[in-house]
Formats: C-alpha cells, structure tokens, sequence
C-alpha cells in the first residue's frame, strides 16, 4: 500500500485525535518530510486535516472522499479484484450500471458516485442525492436465478444493510416493507433492484442493485423534511460503510436463494407488522393491519372487512395516529 494510503488510514483511525508528525514518522517508517508531503497532498484533494500549533495534525471530521484505495484495501481478500469505479457526478448509479452491464461488465462491477443529479427510487421517484453527503452506489450483479426469486434479493439486502449500519453506528434501523430503511419514523435509505431478463425462461442475465443513504444530510428539501434524515455517524466513514456492504452482499449475490433466517429478521425489523397500512387496489385506497409476510415476500394485510390480501407489489403508507 502506498504511504498516502497508510497515513490516510491512521488519520481514519484517529480521527478528531492529534498525532504528531514525528509519532506518524515512526509509526510507518518514513521520515517526516515525506510524512509531510503526504499530508500536504492529502490536505490538496479535501480531506480536512488541521496542524495543531507544535502538537501535530487532526483529521478534524469524518466526511470523507469517496476512495476506491480506501474501499479496495477494507474488502475480503476475494473481493479486492471486483471493478470499482468511483464518479464525481453522475446522473443516476443505476443508468450508469446499465450502460456497463450492456458493454459486458462482469458480476460484482460497482459504480459509486459523489453527487447524483437523477437518481431515482421505485416508481421514478426522485432521490435527493446532494454532493458529499451521501453513499450512491450500483452494483452489476449476473446472479443464477428465476426472476420470481428477485423479491429475495430486496429482502435479503435490506436485512444486511440493517445489520451493517447497527454494527457501526449502533442504532437501531428498521424496514418498511418492502425496500426502504429507516431510523425512527424517517427514511435513511433506499433500495432500487432492476433487472433484464430472459424473455422465454424468465432467467436473469443482469441485475442492477441501487443503494442509495443518507449520510451526512444537515438539510432536506421542504417536502422530505418530515420523512427523511441521515446516519450522522460519529466515527465511522462513507468508505468504511461502502466497503462492509459489499462484504456482506458480494458473498449471497450469485443466487439470492430462500434463506428462513433471513426472513425471519427481515420480520423482526419491520417497521409495519401490527401496524394499520394503506395501500391503493384498482385506484382505490384500502385500509387494513400489516399481519406477516410470507416466504415470497408478500405483505399479508387483515382488511377492515376481515378479508386477507397478500401484497406483492405496489406502496405501503402506514397510517400514524
């Protein structure tokens, strides 16, 4: 690894915490003028490192740039070959993905962007995408499987994506059926699958799977400020999170198959079991309790009428007292 890597790695490690130069010199066996330079170069691409009058330099906050080094380096060793391309500004990950995966982009290619000027959740729905302030990412996966199976692969990431963001920051995120996480009663992050098929078999030949999450988020456009917030980490990095989701997606993504531990935490998280919901059927708003949710996916509701639907498609609103 190259010494900027390693001195960026121990501000990371640090971070907000003074270190002298001389004690970064003999950490990493290089002198302090080219401890010097490094932090200089360092200082030149936008990290905010501080000298602290004959104490030494502070990373003095956590809103890192995005940096494949950085990402690459915290993978599994199996991983560290994956394609990772990393864009100041894009339009949408997901479009950018699709272009890829038709000029012949292998599985587990991932796009990553600073600032999304289209991105989109279900629905075209725009995504507030602001630069530096949040993690937007595609992957390009070719998993072997039906497209009827495709309602695992939301599940399943929703589930590891919740189990990453209580291990570093030790909240307590929950899912709202059926792709979108949440902390409170607000949306910290959504999850966009698209795939292309094969039209007589139904196989999958791509799939491109969006994350997009607020990190860093201080302000919200009027209308998502009373539905949306951001992690706010105290420590940890858009880096560090980046490379734990791939660790945690890259292993399952070749199939995505029923897994029963999954679902049964899937239901553990959510945020609409037991709860009154209302979705719309034939442009008609129905209202009724979010019960369970099968091995398909689907959201079984109990209607006011005492009937069961079991939704597999479509939004849920859930209805607040």
């Amino acid at each position: 690894m190259e010494l900027k890597q390693e001195v960026l790695a121990l501000f990371m490690n640090h971070h907000d915490e003074v270190i002298s130069g001389q004690e970064i010199a003999n950490r990493l066996s290089f002198s302090r003028t080219a401890i010097w330079k490094v932090i200089k170069q360092l200082r030149e691409e936008g990290y905010p490192i501080e000298s602290i009058g004959n104490k030494g330099y502070r990373l003095c906050q956590v809103r890192d740039p995005l940096s494949r080094d950085l990402i690459i380096k915290a993978l599994h060793s199996d991983y560290q070959k994956i394609q990772l391309e990393i864009y100041p500004q894009v339009d949408s990950t997901n479009t950018r993905a699709k272009v890829r995966a038709i000029e012949g982009a292998q599985h587990g290619h991932v796009i990553l962007a600073d600032e999304q000027t289209r991105g989109h959740g279900r629905f075209g729905r725009p995504f507030y995408s602001p630069k530096g302030e949040g993690l937007y990412m595609s992957l390009i996966l070719r998993p072997q499987m039906h497209l009827s199976q495709s309602v695992y692969v939301t599940m399943q990431v929703a589930v590891l994506i919740c189990r990453v963001l209580e291990r570093l920051t030790h909240q307590a995120p929950s899912i709202k059926w059926v792709n979108d996480i949440y902390l409170g009663d607000k949306k910290v992050c959504g999850i966009l699958t698209e795939a292309v098929t094969d039209f007589e078999t139904g196989q999958v030949q791509y799939m491109i799977l969006g994350i997009g999450l607020n990190v860093w988020n201080e302000e919200f456009p009027d209308e998502l400020k009373q539905i949306a917030t951001a992690l706010t980490p105290l420590k940890t990095t858009r880096n560090e999170i980046c490379a734990a989701l791939l660790n945690e997606v890259l292993p399952i993504s070749s199939s995505f198959s029923f897994d029963e531990e999954i679902l049964v935490e899937y239901k553990r998280r959510s945020n609409v079991l037991g709860k009154t919901v209302e979705f719309v059927k034939n442009r008609a708003p129905i209202e009724g309790v979010a019960e369970d949710i099968d091995e398909t996916g689907g959201l079984i509701v109990r209607l006011q009428n005492g009937e069961v639907e079991t939704l597999h498609s479509g939004e849920v609103s859930i209805r607040r007292k």
